[in-house]
């Protein structure tokens, strides 16, 4: 660790193989407590390089517990959080809207340290049984066409950390790492993040992997498509700006996609969304989030195509036989 401490004090970056080198380590408790916080902070003294994230994604998805569901043709959806703007659950509804629409969702997640529910505590408040078993999440994705991978259950190399980066209480480089690591390593993703600066980082990550992506980043600081405003869009094709109106919605304001102050206040919306019952902004913000997702899925669908089978997702109350089913199963 000494090495790599001087190399890091020295302002160089690590190689992607010494950055999968010396979280291994780490996860292996090779190291002490002291030596990992300074590790750990050096990276919120500058910035992280794509390779050394890389490396540290690699490690990650090596020592994860594996779940092989490379059969399927799926997405992951998920936003970075930490955008602090306390909105209802816009991506884990979005995958229910996707599957209603006759796709697969891989869905990677957990409590949110930032905001009032994530995607764990949102499932969780209605009765979905985490599991690591790929017997069970094979048979949910082929019986509901939504499986969700609880973050905690499938990697034990961060419990060398946690009680760390818990102590130091500021965000770490861990922050960005569980979006690149869903353990099924599903073929597309749908990823948002709140600035552009992490929005490019991941996408010269991405852009060097198998992954069909698209990481999208509101210019008014949303880690999803919010439709507040104009939205930086980042896949294989390059840079690109949408606005609103090129998902066939007008602007809406921030406090028309507000949550809950409690997870239960947060479930009854979400819950009121799938009936039916969403206001006419809610329901635009999660259709324009899935239709981003399936059109990503399908490149040769036009968006204004991705967001109709969207809209006829929700509104059919296929997005909402998708819930139901796979919360019975």
């Amino acid at each position: 660790m000494k090495g790599i401490l001087e190399k890091l004090y020295a302002h160089q970056h690590l190689t992607r193989k010494e950055a999968t080198d010396v979280l291994a380590e780490i996860s292996q408790n090779k190291y002490s407590k002291s030596q990992i916080a300074s590790f750990i902070t050096v990276f919120n003294m500058r910035k992280i390089s794509p390779q050394e994230v890389l490396g540290f994604r690699d490690c990650l998805l090596e020592r994860c517990v594996k779940v092989d569901l490379s059969s399927y043709k799926a997405i992951d959806i998920v936003g970075t959080g930490g955008d602090g703007k306390d909105t209802f659950n816009i991506s884990t509804l979005s995958c229910f809207v996707v599957a209603g629409a006759g796709e697969k969702v891989i869905k990677h997640g957990n409590y949110s340290a930032s905001s009032v529910s994530g995607s764990s505590h949102m499932l969780e408040a209605f009765g979905y049984r985490f599991t690591q078993d790929q017997g069970e999440l094979e048979r949910y994705l082929e019986s509901s066409g939504v499986c969700f991978l609880h973050a905690p259950l499938f990697h034990p190399a961060l419990k060398s950390v946690a009680e760390i980066r818990k102590e130091l209480g500021v965000k770490t480089f861990f922050n960005i790492m569980g979006p690149l690591v869903n353990p099924a390593r599903p073929s597309h993703q749908l990823l948002g993040t709140f600035n552009v600066e992490t929005a490019r980082l991941y996408h010269s990550v991405l852009e060097q992997t198998q992954v069909n992506y698209k990481v999208v980043c509101s210019v008014d600081g949303y880690d999803e498509v919010s439709l507040t405003d104009s939205c930086r869009i980042y896949d294989q094709m390059g840079e690109n700006s949408i606005e609103p109106s090129d998902f066939g919605f007008q602007k809406i304001k921030p406090n028309e996609i507000k949550g809950g102050k409690t997870v239960e206040e947060n479930a009854k919306i979400f819950l009121d969304i799938l009936k039916g019952n969403g206001s006419q902004a809610q329901n635009q913000v999660v259709c324009a989030n899935a239709g981003l997702a399936i059109k990503t899925l399908n490149p040769q669908y036009s968006l204004e195509e991705s967001v109709l089978m969207a809209k006829e997702s929700l509104n059919s109350k296929k997005a909402l036989a998708v819930f139901e089913k796979l919360m019975n199963l």
